[in-house]
């Protein structure tokens, strides 16, 4: 009887044994898979750089809503091409990128490859003296000036350009003019430089 009796705990310690193992084993998974999910989480974001940003987002479908968001997109992609390391396939992508936020008027004054031309050699020169776009800021939406003429919707702002050039800092001022197409989406018809000045 005793035996027995014995026995019957023994098998309801050996039966308790094994499922604090199962649970402690389903603790420690459950653990790690949380874990592992954080770090992915955290990494993902340190991996993507500026020129692959930019180069995600599809104009098609999320074209900027504003004059503000079309010149602060144009500006990202600026300080790209004279700020970031890219492959030469991305700077065409880059390139294709700025062309889309520009006015029909515009785009026919350069062909795709003229442009491209182009901007290769202010780059160039950009390496050369050791410049590159530090940070810019574009004027707030209410300092957008609209105004209409000929039929079309037009407006203007500013961007403010911090550039680096070896270890001295300038600014430039710049005036954008944007006219809005049949879409209703803002395109850039042209810019000039305002202001330049160093930064003390």
């Amino acid at each position: 009887m005793v035996a027995a009796g014995r026995s019957a705990v023994d098998k309801r310690n050996l039966k308790n044994f094994i499922v604090l193992i199962i649970v402690a084993l389903l603790i420690v998974a459950a653990f790690l898979l949380i874990a592992n999910r954080g770090s992915k989480r955290d990494e993902s974001p340190l991996a993507r750089t500026a020129v692959e940003e930019v180069l995600d987002r599809d104009l098609s479908r999320n074209y900027p809503a504003t004059p503000k968001e079309v010149v602060k997109f144009y500006s990202e992609i600026t300080r790209c091409f004279y700020g970031e390391e890219y492959t030469d396939d991305q700077l065409v992508a880059l390139a294709d990128q700025s062309r889309m936020l520009f006015d029909d008027e515009l785009r026919a004054n350069q062909t795709d490859e003229q442009y491209l031309m182009n901007l290769r050699t202010v780059i160039e020169n950009y390496k050369e003296e050791k410049r590159s776009i530090s940070s810019f800021s574009v004027a707030s939406a209410s300092d957008v000036d609209y105004h209409d003429f000929k039929g079309d919707r037009w407006a203007r702002l500013i961007a403010i350009y911090t550039i680096k050039t070896n270890h001295a800092f300038n600014t430039s001022k710049e005036e954008y003019l944007l006219r809005k197409d049949a879409q209703g989406h803002w395109k850039i018809f042209g810019w000039r430089v305002i202001e330049e000045a160093a930064i003390e």
